[in-house]
């Protein structure tokens, strides 16, 4: 199982990113996908989550209104727009797979800052 992120970057207060997780390794369409994320000194938190089909999304209510997650099976990868950024969404974004066991991609670095 693999995954690879990318899509992190500097972003000024209020602007957008979006950021892919890039998988292989295991059948992609029959696994829910996640996105955490993990700041300075903080502990890792869930941000988002999709189910294998893509029918259904749930969200943090600190991201909620504003990211979005999205699938697309055909290109084995998952996406999680982000709208609105504030600079309290800079962390490192990882997407997670739970195939038997937990895998994760290395991060991709979000920064939003003027």
């Amino acid at each position: 199982v693999q995954l690879v992120e990318s899509g992190g970057g500097l972003v000024q207060p209020g602007g957008s990113l979006r950021l892919s997780c890039a998988t292989s390794g295991f059948t992609f369409s029959s696994y829910a996908m996640r996105w955490y994320r993990q700041a300075p000194g903080k502990e890792r938190e869930w941000v988002a989550g999709i189910s294998s089909t893509g029918g259904r999304a749930d969200y943090a209510a600190s991201v909620k209104g504003r990211f979005t997650i999205s699938r697309d099976n055909a290109k084995n990868t998952v996406y999680l727009q982000m709208d609105s950024l504030e600079p309290e969404d800079t962390a490192v974004y990882y997407c997670n797979a739970r195939v038997i066991s937990d895998y994760w991609g290395p991060g991709t670095q979000v920064t939003v800052s003027s």
